[in-house]
């Protein structure tokens, strides 16, 4: 019978995601995961997981929302430039209109009651189910035991028993159900957003003090390299070919790319953030990749590259 039941797995690729999934398909219910990407991080993961358990992984771009809140947070930020109370919501809100446009019959997530204090209380998950326009619609698989009914229970989709009471940030029931379900490659808890990383945080945070309206391009150009802010520019420094290549591919129509051309060193990107000169980003340019070459000839010979025809 729970055949015809379908359900919606918000699934990060993480232990917890992979047994709610895994959970659901055991009583025979139709399963979904589903990971959502953006600027800020991928489906690498959750790729993987969904193989390693026998699922096909649907992949949901929700970029452009998502770096609206970054910018401008309603429940504010973490240690870096992590909206994550908002950036979950906004999961929950883009897979509830999905349930609700696809017949799914519910919403699942990986959450365990006091895993994450502040964030996995009892108050906290049920404001926001409320938020996110789901109250009683989102299943806990790890712990529904210990959270009050849900609708999915109520209509008789699914029943109590078949779920789990874990609570807190211990990892041995997890860790259990792993081997009961035969699971070979169990993840590690790391996330993957780079939000979350000190030194993108920051080269983030002056990106934003100095380009209120940055995009997704800007976004990109300052996840590798040695990243500067000289007046009115940005500058990446290539470390290895790897990220010259990858400079090349990131520049768009304006920017300037500045590479070595009597001696070896690196590539150097360098975009206007506000009104500037050509002269301004050449000059900028030039200095920084000559302090990153290991030996400067007498007489220097720098190429600016010409844009593209083909972009």
């Amino acid at each position: 019978m729970t055949k015809n039941i379908k359900a919606l797995v918000l699934f990060s690729g993480g232990l917890d995601s992979m047994l709610s999934a895994l959970i659901l398909r055991d009583r025979e219910i139709r399963v979904t995961p589903m990971c959502f990407f953006s600027y800020f991080f991928n489906c690498d993961k959750a790729s993987s997981a969904a193989k390693e358990i026998g699922f096909k992984l649907r992949k949901e771009d929700f970029s452009a929302e998502q770096l609206k809140i970054v910018k401008s947070p309603r429940y504010g930020r973490g240690s870096g430039m992590n909206p994550c109370v908002d950036c979950h919501l906004l999961m929950l809100k883009k897979a509830g209109r999905i349930m609700k446009k696809e017949g799914y019959d519910f919403v699942v997530t990986g959450e365990v009651l006091g895993q994450r204090p502040f964030s996995q209380n009892k108050g906290a998950l049920e404001l926001m189910e409320r938020k996110a326009g789901l109250k009683g619609m989102i299943v806990r698989p790890l712990s529904l035991k210990l959270l009050p009914k849900t609708i999915p229970e109520k209509k008789g989709l699914i029943q109590r028993e078949w779920f789990y009471d874990i609570r807190g940030r211990s990892r041995k029931p997890q860790l259990a159900l792993a081997g009961r379900f035969k699971i070979k490659n169990v993840p590690t808890p790391a996330g993957g957003c780079i939000l979350t990383d000190p030194v993108f945080s920051q080269r983030l945070k002056k990106l934003f003090e100095l380009k209120k309206n940055f995009n997704g391009s800007d976004v990109d150009l300052v996840k590798s390299g040695r990243v500067f802010f000289k007046g009115n520019v940005l500058i990446v420094v290539a470390r290895n070919e790897a990220e010259c290549k990858e400079l090349l591919k990131k520049r768009k129509r304006g920017d300037l790319v500045l590479e070595p051309y009597s001696f070896p060193g690196p590539t150097v990107l360098v975009r206007k953030i506000k009104k500037s000169s050509r002269e301004e980003m050449i000059d900028c340019g030039i200095k920084l990749l000559l302090d990153y070459t290991k030996n400067v000839p007498e007489d220097p010979v720098i190429e600016i590259l010409p844009f593209p025809k083909s972009y």
